[in-house]
């Protein structure tokens, strides 16, 4: 059972274990989210090394988590991810086991952004590709971030307006958003 959340981490530690592809891309995630990324891996792959992280160019070791809100396990040894999770589980960190899934306590879904809108994709299984698929396919679905500003100044406007017309603008508003992502309104069909 998981809880879909988006969470502002913004500032916050956050520790890789690993220097390759897949701590690249994780690592890439955590510094958009605007967490603080330190590495630790004897080696790092060139576009990691390229990004403003810390590094410790060495093994892992115990001791390595502390302090980190986000910890990712992404080396190439079972052993060696099962000890980074097993450390950050005991620190009440967030956890990512790059590996296996079920040993973190945090996924990294697919994401699509447009307009201030963002949605994310996981299948709850071991199917990143199919989470993928679906975020290429929503995203051209989005609404122009034109049309999302639009949107946010009516409902601002019709918040302001009294009772009847507050309602009234709202459900317009309600039926224009429908619409616009190609729903039928609101009651219709139900």
């Amino acid at each position: 059972m998981t809880l879909a959340a988006f969470l502002n981490l913004s500032g916050e530690a956050a520790v890789v274990v690993g220097g390759g592809p897949v701590a690249l891309r994780r690592a890439r995630t955590l510094l958009g989210a605007g967490l603080r990324v330190r590495v630790v891996a004897p080696a790092l792959h060139p576009d990691l090394a390229a990004l403003p992280v810390g590094h410790d160019p060495r093994p892992y070791r115990p001791g390595d988590v502390a302090g980190a809100r986000v910890v990712v396990a992404a080396t190439d040894s079972a052993e060696v991810n099962a000890a980074v999770a097993a450390e950050a589980h005991a620190a009440g960190a967030l956890v990512n086991h790059a590996g296996d899934a079920a040993q973190g306590t945090l996924r990294f879904p697919a994401v699509t952004r447009r307009g201030g809108v963002e949605v994310a994709f996981t299948t709850g299984r071991e199917l990143p590709l199919l989470a993928q698929a679906l975020a290429e396919r929503l995203a051209g679905l989005l609404p122009a971030p034109e049309q999302v500003d639009a949107w946010a100044e009516r409902r601002e406007a019709a918040l302001t307006l009294p009772g009847t017309e507050r309602e009234a603008a709202i459900a317009a508003l309600r039926a224009d958003i429908r619409a616009a992502v190609g729903l039928p309104p609101a009651g219709v069909g139900a």
